[in-house]
């Protein structure tokens, strides 16, 4: 007797592709109908690091090397963590090297210049020393006629090795690569180093960092001389990765330019899809047109979103107390909650430019 069989697996499957199908058309309904359309515009960030617009000269200083006291503490360190010699002191003189052609660039300051004639307290132990005394500050910089000073207080390079017997692939005289017994060798140097500026004229610090970064080298061959050999570059890696150091901080004097998001309103009367598509076109103040149109609306929902979009507008235009008002008037008057959050951008935005324009004014 003939059995017959039930195949459930068709049906199964067609089930879960129109249950796909299905989930698929509604998110293409749901973005297509958001009420809102996402732009993007310029905004001016302020430095990290504020100086005063009178200093336009800068003096850079290395504190870093070991002093007298500690040469003997330094050179056990050396030994314990395998550095290479004078890494330490080089890796300094590469991130004072770093910064002096990031700050070099700057247009507003006039004067660049690495003192290295002079002689200050060191300390050399990867920590940070004792701040300079005022009177030492301020003697060195009318010495060399400049109006802050920029202080590499320390740097340090500890470097722990690991080493390892693994298999190797090794090609022979014909070129056939075979596995033989090799060793590994893989070196983790931490690089410390610490920033500190000095202005003289408030008897202030402008500014205190410092930051740990790992460099990782890695060396094989079929001998220990082998895989050592392959991690030569360790030195000029370090190097180069200091100087890098001292050019990230030479940028933190630098206001920086960054895009900022934001949404608008694109549903809730015609006047909002023609002023989209005027949008799309960069046609802003057309835009604006239409939407002021809808100011009035008897419609609180269309209202709301009307103000919102005229503080977007304002804001674009550079205007951000108008823009804050129609952020207010949107939340307040028209219970528009993304208005609400909009008016905390703009409260934090124009905080930005108030510290912006007195980096700027000072």
């Amino acid at each position: 007797m003939a059995i017959a069989k039930t195949d459930r697996t068709k049906p199964s499957f067609m089930k879960n592709f129109k249950g796909l199908i299905s989930l698929l058309y509604l998110s293409v309904v749901f973005f297509s109908c958001s009420s809102t359309n996402r732009l993007t515009m310029n905004a001016v960030e302020p430095a990290r690091i504020s100086i005063p617009s009178e200093v336009v000269k800068i003096g850079i200083i290395n504190r870093s090397l070991p002093s007298e006291a500690n040469q003997t503490i330094d050179k056990i360190d050396k030994l314990l963590s395998l550095e290479g010699r004078n890494l330490d002191k080089e890796g300094a003189e590469s991130a004072v090297s770093g910064l002096f052609d990031e700050l070099s660039q700057n247009d507003r300051f006039e004067m660049i210049t690495v003192i290295d004639s002079i002689s200050v307290q060191r300390k050399g132990l990867g920590v940070f020393p004792a701040a300079l005394k005022w009177e030492d500050v301020q003697q060195i910089c009318e010495e060399f006629g400049v109006d802050v000073l920029f202080s590499l207080e320390f740097y340090d390079t500890d470097t722990k090795a690991n080493y390892q017997v693994e298999m190797v692939s090794v090609p022979n005289q014909l070129g056939i690569d075979m596995s033989l017994p090799g060793h590994k060798v893989t070196l983790n140097t931490l690089v410390k180093n610490g920033w500190r500026i000095y202005d003289p004229k408030n008897r202030r610090l402008l500014d205190e960092f410092k930051s740990n970064d790992q460099i990782v080298s890695v060396g094989q061959g079929i001998n220990p001389v082998k895989a050592i050999e392959a991690i030569i570059g360790r030195k000029e890696a370090v190097l180069q990765y200091s100087a890098g150091l001292g050019n990230l901080y030479g940028l933190d004097v630098r206001p920086l330019r960054k895009r900022i998001a934001r949404n608008y309103f694109v549903r809730g009367t015609d006047n909002f899809k023609i002023a989209q598509r005027r949008a799309q076109t960069s046609d802003w103040e057309g835009a604006a047109d239409l939407w002021e149109k809808e100011l009035n609306n008897k419609k609180e929902k269309v209202a709301g979103r009307a103000c919102y979009n005229m503080a977007i507008i304002n804001e674009i235009n550079g205007d951000l107390e108008t823009a804050l008002e129609w952020a207010s008037k949107s939340y307040s008057d028209y219970r528009n909650k993304d208005g609400l959050r909009y008016v905390n951008i703009l409260r934090n935005r124009m905080s930005e430019e108030r510290l912006l324009n007195q980096q700027l004014s000072r």
